[in-house]
């Protein structure tokens, strides 16, 4: 009997100027299919992209927070999409999407207030779930800039 072995993933650093490119690269690749009316972002990293990307398309931006209460756990939903998204064209980003549970959740939730339409879009894809629009696919753990740089008792600390 063969076993499977995990392999380990690595790692890729994202700066900030990157990011802005990954931000621009998604929103380029959006406009090529899709108008959205309103850019939902999935709180809290996906509301940087998500900005940036309805900035960019010059729609509207509203957001929805969706967390996990320790590493593993299920998503929860913790404050849900505005009403205003009815009846109008969204587009949902988050910053990373790996198993798709907090994109499944946040879709679900959005789909609930029957939008007119909805797709959804990430910066970085990182497993097997497929967004309808993603900007940048690696099997590698993204470490993102404002996971790099905290601040811890009022100073700039490197993570």
């Amino acid at each position: 009997m063969r076993r499977s072995v995990p392999v380990a993933r690595g790692t890729m650093e994202v700066d900030w100027p990157f990011f802005g490119e990954i931000c621009r690269a998604l929103a380029m690749r959006v406009a090529k299919e899709y108008e959205p009316e309103i850019v939902l972002g999935v709180a809290k990293a996906g509301v940087i992209p998500g900005v940036v990307v309805a900035s960019i398309m010059q729609c509207d931006f509203a957001s929805m927070v969706v967390t996990r209460h320790e590493a593993g756990a299920q998503p929860v939903l913790v404050t849900g999409p505005p009403p205003s998204i009815r009846g109008r064209r969204i587009l949902v980003v988050d910053e990373t999407c790996d198993t798709g549970s907090t994109l499944k959740l946040a879709l679900s939730e959005v789909r609930a207030l029957q939008p007119a339409e909805v797709r959804s879009a990430v910066s970085f894809k990182t497993g097997e779930y497929a967004p309808d629009f993603h900007a940048f696919e690696t099997d590698n753990f993204i470490i993102l800039p404002w996971d790099r740089e905290i601040i811890q008792n009022g100073e700039l600390v490197r993570r």
